[in-house]
């Protein structure tokens, strides 16, 4: 082989490992885009088939490219900004379907979304696939519907207060302030004030939200079996648990809706080892006849 076409053969190779290079770099990009444009396909699609507006929050374990750090999502203000920019844009006589999938995050944001859903003119419906914990079940209490998956959940909205860097429940706290009295030190005097200010808060907002589909006794009970710490805050407040309680909840999650969290995947490196055959499948014996 002559020098020429060895330098020829270099110059390919370098060509093609420097196209592998860019592909390497492209293809988590160009894999969110086929994803995120999947995802625009089934919300136009569920948008003309019900006459809805449809909104999603959903809230996966994300993974930033090439190092596998697994970057925890919640409701954040960035999240009230665009869900209130959709609800302000969205006609007046239109009906809303919000989807949500979340285990909660800032009360500030969450309430932002719950009022700007329960100001829109036309029906309001939040669909739970699987799961809208705390901040997540705030916002589902403005709606007119919740539809809800008979396996989903929801979470008890009793408000968290930062105490020597964890997160304690507020009714906790009064709870200990009621048993130490006078002997409880500042640090408790204060919070205690802190945490029957976020209580008062936080069930004022709830019968707010409630209080014209049940009447203000009804939603009072609500917000305060919600609040009052008679469960922790990660309690799964199932969709019999939640029909039991008086709200608005109905077992007719759309089909799309499935398929589009099938288009939100997890972080592949934290994946759990569930591996099914999907039904229907045809049993041997019948398989076997078949072939007779």
């Amino acid at each position: 082989m002559s020098a020429e076409s060895i330098a020829i053969l270099n110059q390919m190779v370098g060509i093609l490992f420097f196209l592998f290079i860019l592909l390497l770099f492209l293809e988590p990009t160009l894999r969110f885009k086929a994803l995120q444009m999947a995802r625009l396909r089934l919300l136009q699609e569920m948008e003309l088939k019900y006459g809805w507006r449809v909104i999603t929050m959903i809230h996966r374990e994300e993974c930033v490219r090439f190092f596998g750090i697994p970057v925890y999502r919640y409701i954040d203000i960035e999240d009230s900004e665009a869900i209130i920019r959709a609800i302000r844009s969205t006609p007046p006589e239109r009906p809303i379907a919000l989807i949500l999938h979340t285990p909660g995050g800032l009360v500030l944001a969450a309430m932002q979304i719950a009022m700007a859903l329960k100001r829109h003119p036309g029906k309001k419906i939040v669909i739970i696939p699987h799961y809208a914990m705390s901040g997540g079940t705030l916002i589902a209490l403005a709606a007119d519907e919740i539809l809800m998956d008979r396996n989903a959940v929801l979470g008890p909205l009793d408000p968290q207060l930062s105490f020597k860097g964890q997160m304690v429940p507020a009714p906790s706290i009064l709870k200990t302030f009621k048993i130490k009295g006078d002997k409880a030190s500042d640090e408790i005097l204060i919070l205690a004030d802190v945490a029957q200010k976020a209580l008062r808060e936080v069930q004022e907002f709830i019968v707010d939200l409630l209080k014209d589909k049940m009447g203000r006794e009804k939603a009072e009970e609500i917000a305060k079996t919600l609040t009052e710490g008679y469960w922790t805050h990660d309690y799964p407040i199932t969709f019999e648990k939640a029909k039991e309680l008086g709200l608005p909840v109905r077992d007719e999650v759309p089909p799309e809706v499935y398929r589009l969290m099938e288009l939100y995947p997890q972080a592949g490196i934290n994946r759990p080892g569930v591996e099914y055959i999907p039904y229907p499948v045809i049993p041997q014996r019948r398989r076997e006849q078949s072939h007779r």
